[in-house]
């Protein structure tokens, strides 16, 4: 009877010890898991070498202000949409994805790599420091971001849209003298509906309104 009453308590034992572990474990899938980090995005990383064979006498130098984004929030680096099929007048952020930088900062580096393949790309500083010391100013350009989103046409299209303005002006005693100002509008469709295929199209978008800037400043001889 004893050894009976010995096996009893032993299994009641190591049932309660399930029981436990059963708990413990349910307890523990319970608990909230870390929230997953935002993907991050950039342009990619460019060209990779100068472009060979382009013998052209180089252009003037040009200082580059610093592109400013009066459509965007200043600082932000949220992939910004829009749902034309709601309402487009909305600019929504994705969730789980970012902009290694703003994209106004972005843009800069990008209309900087392009105009530098053939002329000396300045800052407003340094442009001023080049005329110290005994130089000419060089004509200034200031670029605008007015939009620079992912827009759905349904839940399955999308295609990225990029607008910027372009002034270009000379400096003088008073001022500025304006040269010339121009809209760039660009859409490059999206290869997926969502934060990936839109930031590689705004990418490409970017790319495409470099070199039509470009363009535009060697028709007004610039």
């Amino acid at each position: 009877m004893k050894t009976i009453k010995f096996i009893a308590a032993s299994a009641r034992k190591s049932s309660a010890g399930a029981v436990f572990v059963a708990i413990l474990l349910a307890g523990c899938s319970a608990l909230p898991s870390p929230p997953s980090r935002p993907v991050h995005y950039d342009f990619g990383p460019g060209a990779m070498a100068p472009v060979a064979g382009d013998r052209r006498a180089p252009l003037p130098p040009l200082a580059l202000a610093d592109v400013e984004a009066p459509g965007l929030i200043e600082g932000s680096t949220a992939v910004l949409y829009r749902l034309a099929y709601a309402d487009a007048r909305q600019l929504r952020p994705y969730t789980q994805a970012r902009w290694s930088q703003p994209p106004a900062q972005l843009v800069q580096q990008r209309l900087r790599d392009q105009l530098g393949q053939r002329r000396a790309v300045l800052t407003l500083e340094s442009g001023a420091a080049q005329a110290r010391a005994g130089g000419k100013l060089p004509t200034v350009l200031r670029v605008d971001v007015e939009e620079f989103s992912q827009v759905f046409t349904s839940a399955a299209e999308s295609a990225s849209l990029v607008r910027l303005r372009a002034t270009l002006a000379e400096p003088a005693q008073a001022g500025e003298m304006l040269l010339g100002q121009r809209v760039f509008i660009v859409q490059r469709p999206a290869a997926s509906a969502d934060a990936a295929g839109g930031t590689r199209a705004l990418a490409e978008a970017t790319d495409q309104v470099a070199q039509e800037l470009a363009q535009w400043l060697e028709q007004l001889g610039r």
